[in-house]
């Protein structure tokens, strides 16, 4: 679904203002001029648009006498007159017939009427911003998305099952790539709140100033470059979902801002004092413990527990290895039928290698080795050689059948790779020495030395 490019009437008997509005306008719209309110008449009669613009002084018809026709038999279609400086009466009575807004000749500048009509349009460009974002998410998004082989995952699943068709707020933990927006989406297209926006907003991404226009909008002047005013997200995901990430990175002050619109459904524009009410369910997210946060004073504890109201953890790949391949598997099938070049498969040694390896970026680093592979892949097959080169190359024998057994493998082939050293062999395989020294004991291996195995 493309952008709409709205399509607007200019009837001004001025060949200079006519000129002077397409100039302006014609960038983002559609623009349609006519030199008097019956021409304009006559294509209204013909033919719908999105704005009209009059001037309020034309031969034939007037402005007031367009706006008084347009009433009856468009009313849909909203007005703006242009009027004489000075002449604030006659705006005001074109106002009473069915005009919107109105804007005085000579203009300011070229954003009062740019404001001035994104204005009158607004409600039209919201309803396709959320049909936009809903085509997005359709074609971006599928519950397929989420594998859950695991019994880890599979708990968390019958969790989101649980609270998707409440209005509860969720918090949703994980390390960064384990899908947290990807489960928010699914739980918002399980909800009544489905046909609604679905709004995204990273946290961490955006400067302490940035992040509260992001969040609450701001009025026009507001500060250095506001030169309109604008909406914030939470405004744009009235009625539906807005899921704010990594939301431990909010200073206090927008803490506090946050919290009263959890609890009360309310708040102020930046610059403004206009009280603005919204319906909107949150969810949060977060990749690191906020308990030590909240210890540090970094986080109230009031915020989280209005936010925790129902936890949800999402577990890391290196706890959920019977979903690695499955996910390799969809991922592979998904992109290399987007470039054309579908039917590649994984070999078994490819398999085990992604196995072995503990994903420090889970699912997002194992979404993109794939895509990696199926770029430079030369045949139907996606090999060792085409995986990233941090993940150990594991040559697994034909005993090995278990993923406990493969990573017991690796672990062994990078111990005996080191000699024996295992802070080199945790950093060879990328993981800590504290989980080294658990695998070992796991494994059986804390007290012994590693010897190679036998040729075959």
């Amino acid at each position: 679904m493309e952008k709409v490019k709205y399509t607007i009437l200019v009837a001004e008997d001025e060949a200079g203002q006519r000129q002077l509005i397409r100039a302006i306008l014609e960038k983002d719209f559609t623009v349609v001029t006519v030199a008097n309110g019956e021409e304009a008449r006559q294509l209204l009669s013909k033919r719908s648009f999105d704005l009209v613009i009059t001037d309020e002084r034309m031969p034939i018809l007037t402005g007031s006498e367009l706006i008084r026709w347009a009433r009856e038999k468009t009313p849909e279609t909203p007005i703006i007159v242009l009027t004489a400086f000075g002449s604030i009466q006659t705006a005001v009575e074109a106002i009473k017939l069915g005009a919107i807004d109105y804007l005085t000749k000579p203009l300011k500048s070229p954003d009062e009427l740019r404001i001035v009509v994104s204005r009158a349009l607004e409600q039209k460009i919201l309803k396709n911003e959320r049909l936009l974002q809903r085509a997005e998410l359709d074609r971006n998004f599928s519950a397929d998305d989420i594998i859950a082989t695991s019994p880890v995952m599979k708990k968390s699943l019958e969790l989101v099952q649980r609270v998707a068709p409440l209005t509860t707020t969720v918090l949703l933990t994980g390390e960064s790539g384990t899908g947290k927006e990807v489960l928010a989406r699914l739980v918002h297209r399980a909800s009544a709140r489905s046909d609604q926006p679905f709004v995204a907003v990273n946290c961490a991404a955006l400067s302490e100033t940035l992040l509260e226009s992001e969040l609450f909008g701001h009025e026009k002047g507001a500060f250095t470059g506001a030169t309109q005013t604008r909406q914030g997200r939470f405004e744009l995901a009235h009625g539906g979902t807005l899921f704010l990430d990594e939301i431990g990175e909010l200073n206090l002050d927008l803490q506090t801002k946050l919290l009263r619109v959890l609890q009360e459904r309310e708040f102020e524009r930046v610059g403004g004092t206009r009280t603005i009410t919204v319906d909107v369910r949150v969810f949060a997210g977060n990749n690191r413990e906020l308990a030590l946060a909240i210890k540090n004073g970094q986080f109230r504890e009031d915020l989280y527990y209005r936010i925790s109201v129902f936890p949800i953890h999402i577990p890391p790949l290196r706890e959920r290895r019977e979903d690695i391949v499955p996910l390799a598997e969809y991922f592979l099938k998904k992109l290399a039928t987007r470039m054309g070049s579908a039917g590649r498969v994984l070999t078994v040694e490819a398999r085990n290698a992604l196995c072995s390896y503990d994903w420090p970026g889970n699912v997002r680093e194992l979404q993109n080795a794939i895509e990696r592979a199926v770029i430079i892949s030369h045949s139907d097959q996606i090999t060792l050689d085409e995986l990233p080169l941090q993940i150990p190359r594991v040559v697994v024998g034909p005993e090995a059948k278990t993923m406990a057994e493969i990573e017991k493998s690796a672990i062994l082939q990078a111990l005996i790779a080191n000699q024996g050293d295992r802070r080199k062999t945790a950093e060879q395989l990328q993981i800590s020495l504290r989980t080294l020294q658990y695998r070992l004991k796991d494994y059986g291996l804390a007290g012994r030395e590693p010897t190679a195995p036998p040729d075959r």
